[in-house]
């Protein structure tokens, strides 16, 4: 009973001795040493931390007297060990001259048990077992950190170009034979993930694509059951959007056929940049243009006003450094073409027939007559008019059995595809002898209504000024005018009579 008492007693010391002095990747044996994976390239941080209970002791703080020696014994702890990075009593940092400018304490201040070891990048030479050696006041500690590098090798190097095929390699620096390789593509992006199984660690990508682009993870299984993984992120310099662009454009518009990278050149070191447009027509290559720009990844084609002699297929070439990438861009242009050309009479029969030159065979027209009101732009929002009493709305030939002043205006043949709109052209339609009414209104009634009154009194004035010159010019008093005349004859007589008074009286 007094040895069971007596070895449950030992046991107990012992785990408190532990748990207030030993820390975290310390170990008596190589058993209980850390393991620490790190992709070649990425950051590697070695941990050494004192216990909660030990920081709880040292009062926050650790005592100003402290040192710290990290120690590398290469691929075993049977080989010689060298200084990595040793910081004294004083402060004083001393570091191996191979690793000098990569290595460095999380907490430089050494003043929160905080003592791992940083190393940025990782290199494949930095395999092997590490030590650290902390001494304050009487006390020394020690960590067992062993620090395995996992290599992802990309042939041809990056940057990554398209079209060019490209092999990855993983591997690790783990001793045990190589059971198999998995490599995962966006595992936790839903149907875009993809995960491939080898018995080697290569892969082989035939023809990459901005598809492959992303987020890639190996993973290693080993004889003796241990398994490592790496992530890495997988940059192809191609081009954006989608792999065979086509541009819709309107005969006469001005339009930009695209060219432009996934990255900026100069973010991989590239100085030298140059694109260059041609167009293939008529079985050879026209040349359409080069440009250079070491500040921007785009690269488009202006054309100012395309016709149907503009469509085609076009091919963007893109010099980076001693490498080229192309991509082909096709234009496809839309054009409106009238049975009637010019002005057309009311009552005539017309036809606008809808074509697309380099037609992708998939394609589909619709007809829509906008208000005959004009517009800023041609993206302005359009109210369709109602097209009941014509033979077609859907396909390219729109049919007006007979034209009319309501179809005037503009009319709009659109282009759609699988993926929607695609483009539109617009055609105005000019009626001979149209006119534009406006809507009538009170104001512009009563204008009228005073205009007649107006006129029928100057009228009604004139007639009157017309009837009195007339009067003017004809005798004013023209009844005893005639009864004047009348009593003409009996003058003679009364002078007769009188001349017989006068004699009588004589």
């Amino acid at each position: 009973m007094r040895l069971v008492s007596l070895l449950l007693f030992l046991i107990f010391t012992l785990l408190l001795f532990t748990d207030g002095h030993i820390l975290p990747g310390l170990s008596e044996g190589r058993s209980r040493e850390q393991k620490v994976w790190v992709r070649e390239g990425s950051s590697a941080v070695l941990p050494c931390h004192l216990s909660p209970r030990k920081t709880r002791e040292s009062s926050k703080q650790l005592p100003d007297k402290i040192s710290v020696l990290w120690k590398r014994h290469g691929g075993s702890v049977h080989q010689e060990p060298h200084v990595v990075l040793e910081v004294g009593y004083s402060g004083l940092q001393k570091t191996a001259q191979l690793m000098k400018p990569r290595v460095s304490l999380q907490d430089p201040a050494l003043r929160n048990g905080n003592f791992s070891l940083r190393i940025v990048p990782v290199r494949s030479e930095d395999v092997g077992l590490y030590e650290a050696q902390v001494k304050y006041r009487t006390e020394v500690h020690s960590c067992h950190v062993e620090l395995g590098v996992i290599t992802v090798t990309l042939s041809p190097p990056s940057p990554v170009i398209g079209s060019e095929q490209l092999l990855m390699s993983c591997n690790s620096s783990h001793r045990a034979s190589l059971v198999e390789t998995c490599w995962f593509h966006k595992e936790h992006l839903g149907p875009t993930s993809r995960t491939f199984c080898y018995m080697s660690g290569t892969l082989s990508i035939i023809h990459p694509a901005m598809s492959h682009a992303g987020s890639w993870r190996c993973q290693l299984r080993y004889s003796d059951k241990e398994v490592i993984s790496a992530t890495f992120n997988l940059q192809i310099l191609g081009f954006d959007g989608p792999s065979s662009p086509v541009v819709y454009a309107a005969a006469g518009s001005a339009v930009d056929l695209p060219c432009s990278l996934s990255y900026l050149p100069r973010a991989f070191g590239m100085r030298v940049v140059a694109a260059h447009w041609s167009h293939l027509a008529g079985g050879h290559l026209e040349e359409r243009g080069t440009s250079q720009n070491l500040s921007s990844r785009s690269f488009p084609l202006h054309l100012p006003a395309v016709g149907p002699g503009d469509a085609g297929q076009y091919r963007c070439a893109v010099s980076v450094g001693h490498r080229t990438i192309s991509r082909d861009v096709t234009l496809a242009v839309v054009t409106v073409t009238p049975s009637i050309q010019g002005p057309v009479s009311e009552g005539n029969r017309l036809l606008l027939i809808c074509s697309l030159a380099h037609s992708q065979g998939h394609e589909r027209f619709q007809w829509t007559h906008l208000d005959s009101a004009p517009t800023k732009s041609k993206l302005a929002v359009a109210t369709p008019h109602s097209l009941d009493s014509h033979s077609s709305r859907m396909g390219p030939t729109l049919e007006i059995p007979r034209v009319s002043q309501k179809d005037m205006g503009t009319w709009e043949c659109s282009v759609y595809g699988p993926e929607g709109r695609l483009g539109a052209v617009e055609y105005d339609l000019q009626i001979t002898g149209a006119q534009v009414s406006s809507a009538p209104s009170v104001f512009s009634g009563q204008i009228t209504f005073g205009l007649t009154l107006t006129l029928f009194f100057l009228l009604a004035a004139c007639v009157v000024a017309l009837a009195l010159q007339k009067r003017a010019q004809a005798p004013a008093f023209p009844a005893l005018e005639g009864m004047f005349a009348a009593s003409v004859p009996w003058k003679p007589m009364e002078e007769k009579q009188k001349g017989k008074i006068q004699q009588t009286e004589c």
